[in-house]
């Protein structure tokens, strides 16, 4: 896969992985108390699905283009909409040109009260980032190692809210890494949410992955995944999956509504596939 998320911008993956984002976010919400949304590995913010990268895949165009055309039922609709907003904040012209990132899509659902925290290591990411949210006071934009951010950032200070991580799975070992990061991260702060996507292309990886998590002794962790087709022969992006410890309460049952059309949408010839899975008990 390539680091540069320019590339896969707007595509099956970021359709379930902002999907499930908003889900958490608008869960949030329902108190009045404040609460800090970290995002890890925040990328750009914005995205131009016009530019020479995205055209050159085009995976934009089985993701969040075949969603914004499909016609959907009142319940799916009601609980994709904080998405599909944020996708139409960005595009008032019309038509799809952008499509939002996590921190885009977390800063047009928050409140007043509530604050973001986006990190990007990658020095040109961190910067058109900054310009992105120039001004913005709740918003904090900090060019650093996304794993570095876990010891530094938590717990934050609202003592309520999400880390989302997102890492770009370039190098080899990095399913070890986000164990290892989450088992600190959730010892520093065990009362947080955490959203982690991971890549459904090394079948085994996943397996080893899940079993690793399942047995971390991290409580209260569920598994979401959306897959487009069945495990391929030969190397390729299949699916794509959430972790998700201290899941909100409606989240699961929110899910079992979402992921049937976005399989119907989203899957090779209409046949995608998706499950729920409780890796450990709260």
């Amino acid at each position: 896969m390539n680091y540069r998320h320019v590339y896969h911008a707007g595509n099956f993956a970021d359709v379930v992985k902002h999907a499930v984002l908003a889900r958490i976010v608008e869960y949030l919400k329902r108190k009045d108390k404040a609460f800090r949304v970290i995002d890890t590995h925040a990328g750009i913010g914005l995205y131009d699905l016009s530019s020479e990268e995205a055209q050159k895949t085009g995976e934009w165009q089985g993701g969040i283009g075949r969603l914004m055309e499909a016609s959907l039922d009142a319940e799916t609709a009601s609980l994709l909409n904080p998405l599909l907003d944020a996708v139409h904040a960005v595009n008032q012209e019309g038509g799809i040109q952008r499509y939002p990132g996590s921190p885009r899509v977390t800063r047009h659902l928050l409140r007043k009260q509530d604050r973001l925290t986006a990190v990007e290591l990658h020095p040109q990411d961190a910067a058109r980032l900054k310009e992105e949210f120039a001004g913005d006071f709740q918003t904090r934009v900090i060019e650093l190692d996304g794993w570095l951010a876990l010891g530094a950032h938590l717990p934050p200070k609202e003592k309520r809210g999400l880390v989302l991580i997102d890492p770009p799975f370039e190098q080899e070992g990095e399913f070890t890494r986000i164990a290892a990061r989450l088992q600190k991260a959730h010892a520093r702060w065990p009362g947080g949410i955490y959203a982690i996507w991971y890549p459904i292309k090394d079948h085994r990886a996943v397996d080893a992955f899940r079993k690793t998590l399942a047995d971390s002794g991290i409580a209260d962790v569920i598994d979401i995944r959306l897959e487009l087709r069945a495990p391929s022969s030969e190397p390729r992006l299949d699916g794509t999956g959430m972790i998700i410890v201290n899941p909100p309460f409606v989240l699961q049952k929110e899910m079992e509504t979402v992921l049937p059309p976005l399989a119907s949408i989203l899957g090779d010839n209409g046949k995608g596939r998706w499950s729920i899975e409780r890796l450990a008990a709260e």
